[in-house]
């Protein structure tokens, strides 16, 4: 395993590496403890790493422990040194358009009594962001950020960008680091390409646009290199954007996990990956995903990333937030169906954290009392939703969840942080008796989740669509715990066209899908979109 100091040696950097393994340090508390990255099972999984991606065909092959590559039916052929691997180029033909993917969040439990210690449940949802890659010819020395849901679209030439500064020995970053701040002299080399973007629309919308730039040029300097062929890439999102469901977070794991691929630093996804190897592929996702989010945000909780990365569901909790929270992955956290509801009602975090930390000062046995309990509502959500025997079908088993969903913002509605929008959508769902609902996020606004009954009749939901659409609020029908991040290498799909080996994913089809349900149609995963070519770690 290549460690800083042999990749060193070998004049290697982040932009040129060969799929090699982590080097020690000292990751973010996921599934509580704080540990290095897992060094390779075997023989062949470490070989597996060190295959780059212009080695196969379909980007997912791997090597046996004789060294020997195996394609995708197992067949050996040609035996491979890993010195001869490492020596290869990083490019050959032009590389195949391909797409990443990775799904929002919802806070399901212990929102606000996070702020204060406790623990919180957050999980993905089948809403997604989707990032597709196209090559440009070799003459084409430019990369293009292209955002047509913010009305974002912008070029860089890639020999005008500050290489130099990026690569100088003491502030260069490899693929496997963990990056725990933005540096000053980074952030100040990027700016006046950063202040170039959007120059001549309104202030506000500006400001989202050099945010998503910022995300974009610090991972790809960090993780790139001057020799990085020209590309276009292209994010469409199924996401509310600034609704509270991890929009930002969603694009931050897309970016960082097309970056790996490209610097081929990812092994997999494929079925047969064990367990310990896709977690660390995924954990390499999220870190860099987390210096997305520190452009955007400037102090994340990491929450948000890393249910973007990991998918499903995790814990979080945060009791000194001048140490690494601890976050611990429910990897068997079932898929749920669940109605996601926008009041569209803007709100502030700040004000409504601000409230609560108001009442806890005024009110401090109170208040405490209250996060406490909170604080037990998500235990025993974790108990339950982890139980070996729990069954998602059963009204009983998912009763009980709703009504700790009830208790919830029960609580929450006491700190003072609903709003009359969000219990005016708890008031429709109870008189048509579909599910259970609480807000979700910081409240104040924003949206709530009604998880669905068990076989709960369509004129049901009907009734409530027609309700929800005549009061003007935006609703989903989306699945709670899917998959994180994944990918299509290349960027083809069986969507039942006449094309042969399947329909491929250009930029035309791509930017011409029309909403949210033109990219569900064309590329999505996740709820009722199943389709063959997606792949995951998992």
């Amino acid at each position: 395993m290549a460690t800083s100091q042999e990749a060193k040696k070998l004049g290697v950097k982040s932009g040129e590496l060969i799929n090699g393994s982590a080097a020690p340090g000292s990751p973010p508390n996921v599934n509580g403890r704080h540990a290095s990255l897992p060094e390779p099972i075997s023989k062949s999984a470490e070989n597996a790493r060190n295959v780059p991606l212009s080695a196969k065909p379909d980007a997912f092959h791997s090597l046996d422990g004789d060294g020997m590559v195996l394609n995708a039916r197992n067949d050996r052929s040609t035996p491979r040194s890993p010195r001869g691997i490492l020596d290869r180029k990083l490019s050959s033909p032009m590389m195949p358009a391909f797409m990443t993917s990775a799904p929002g969040k919802v806070i399901v439990f212990g929102e606000h009594a996070v702020v204060h210690g406790k623990a919180a449940m957050a999980a993905s949802i089948s809403l997604r962001s989707y990032l597709l890659v196209t090559a440009l010819s070799k003459s084409r020395r430019t990369i293009t950020l292209r955002f047509p849901d913010i009305s974002l679209d912008h070029t860089w030439h890639i020999d005008d960008l500050p290489w130099s500064t990026f690569a100088h020995p003491s502030k260069k970053k490899f693929y496997y680091d963990l990056v725990t701040s933005l540096d000053p002299d980074l952030v100040e080399a990027m700016q006046p390409h950063i202040t170039t973007v959007s120059r001549k629309v309104p202030l506000e919308a500006r400001k989202i646009h050099q945010a998503a730039a910022s995300c974009f040029l610090y991972l790809f300097l960090s993780l790139g290199s001057q020799a990085f062929p020209g590309c276009i890439y292209t994010l469409r999102s199924t996401l509310p954007i600034g609704a509270g469901l991890g929009s930002s977070a969603s694009v931050s794991v897309c970016i960082s996990s097309a970056l790996l691929l490209q610097i081929r630093t990812l092994a997999g996804p494929h079925p047969d990956q064990p367990r310990k190897e896709s977690e660390m592929q995924i954990e390499r996702i999220n870190r860099w995903a987390f210096v997305g989010e520190m452009c955007i945000h400037g102090n994340p909780s990491g929450v948000d990333n890393t249910v973007a990365a990991y998918g499903k569901a995790v814990i979080f909790k945060r009791e000194d937030y001048g140490k690494p929270p601890h976050v611990q992955s429910i990897r068997n956290f079932p898929e749920l169906p669940l109605l996601l509801v926008n009041t569209r009602h803007a709100r502030s975090t700040a004000v409504e954290v601000a409230k609560v930390g108001a009442l806890k000062s005024t009110q401090p046995v109170v208040t405490g009392l209250i996060l406490e309990a909170i604080d037990k509502i998500t235990e025993s959500a974790h108990e339950l939703l982890s139980a070996p025997g729990f069954d998602k079908s059963d009204h009983d088993s998912l009763k009980v969840i709703g009504e700790l969903l009830n208790f919830n913002h029960g609580l929450l509605v006491s700190l003072g942080v609903s709003h009359p929008r969000l219990e005016r959508i708890r008031e429709m769902v109870d008189t048509v008796g579909c599910g259970w609902t609480k807000l979700t996020g910081a409240g104040g606004g924003g949206c709530a989740i009604t998880l669905l009954r068990p076989g709960a009749k369509a004129e049901e939901l009907k009734d409530l669509e027609n309700r929800l659409e005549a009061e003007n609020f935006e609703r989903f029908e989306t699945t709670l715990g899917g998959d994180g991040v994944g990918v299509l290498w290349p960027a083809v799909l069986k969507n039942g066209t006449d094309e042969e080996g399947g329909e491929e994913i250009d930029q035309d089809k791509f930017l011409n899908a029309k909403g949210r349900d033109g990219v569900e149609r064309l590329v999505g995963v996740g709820g009722h979109h199943n389709r063959e070519g997606w792949k995951f770690w998992r």
